[in-house]
């Protein structure tokens, strides 16, 4: 599709890295990182300008809403196939919005 890689696989790093472990991976791979984790929408402890981007998932406890996040985000991704176009950026998806910011 574009290019993202994410890196849930325990090929790319072990599912009970701690959060900075996260982080620098994907900047090692120069990647997109995609977490269901909030922790990682937090722009001070996390900023994305030094990374590939961050996709922060919201879902808090309704499972219900994923179908409607993953649609959003391939809609997204879809309409931006430059992976320059999220560099640096920290996208916030809801099941009714993405919020973009710097």
């Amino acid at each position: 599709m574009r290019g993202i890689r994410c890196f849930v696989s325990k090929d790319d790093i072990p599912s009970d890295s701690v959060d900075p472990v996260v982080i620098s991976k994907a900047e090692e791979l120069d990647s997109i990182l995609i977490s269901w984790n909030g922790d990682f929408s937090d722009i001070v402890a996390y900023p994305p300008a030094v990374t590939g981007g961050i996709v922060a998932l919201q879902v808090r406890n309704h499972p219900e809403v994923i179908p409607e996040i993953m649609s959003l985000l391939v809609s997204h991704f879809s309409a931006h196939s430059e992976m320059a176009h999220d560099k640096g950026k920290l996208f916030v998806v809801e099941a009714h919005r993405i919020r973009i910011g710097t």
